[in-house]
């Protein structure tokens, strides 16, 4: 999905309120402190490569270091270069100031879960981009579901929208810092 797609997606969605939560989850991931502090994992049958290189690119764009995301896979192998051999062991490393976040568009293994849970009580921050799985989203600091229906956003266009949002470094005008402001005191919102 080029720039042009990812503009006109938005302008689709601009009466919802997919946008915002995309922005939200995309600031999120922003506050990750360190480069390769974001760690992205997936389910052993889809790991996030597309939503990888797309976050490389917003890190190398924004010159956001912390952007740069390190890829966890299930079973890396071992001719493989340095940065594609990160295995799930990684997990047990992390810390206070990085960032897990998980993209799993069918309902993630328990394996995962653990290792998610594991990561969190380290101190690492959770995150996820799901297809509407309460178990992962339960371990999750934020999480956006996006639900398998036929409207207008799909789960790899959530991935677009959350990347594109993480690497956008425009300052909010007072009106919408407030609104955010207003949003977080007032509460999680309820769908109908």
């Amino acid at each position: 999905m080029d720039a042009d797609s990812v503009s006109l997606l938005r302008e689709v969605l601009a009466s919802t309120n997919w946008l915002e939560r995309t922005r939200e989850l995309g600031r999120a991931l922003r506050t990750t402190r360190s480069p390769g502090g974001l760690l992205l994992v997936g389910t052993p049958d889809d790991e996030p490569w597309h939503l990888t290189a797309h976050l490389s690119d917003e890190a190398r764009l924004s010159g956001l270091s912390q952007l740069t995301p390190t890829l966890l896979r299930w079973s890396p192998p071992a001719n493989a270069p340095a940065h594609l051999r990160v295995g799930l062991d990684r997990l047990r490393d992390a810390r206070r100031g990085e960032t897990l976040f998980v993209i799993a568009e069918e309902q993630a293994p328990v394996p995962l879960l653990e290792r998610v849970d594991d990561a969190r009580r380290t101190g690492a921050t959770i995150l996820a981009l799901d297809g509407g799985d309460p178990s992962l989203e339960s371990l999750a600091h934020d999480a956006l579901a996006v639900p398998r229906l036929d409207g207008p956003l799909s789960f790899d266009g959530a991935q677009h929208l959350v990347s594109s949002a993480a690497g956008d470094v425009r300052r909010l005008s007072l009106r919408e810092r407030l609104a955010r402001f207003v949003d977080r005191v007032s509460g999680p919102r309820v769908s109908d």
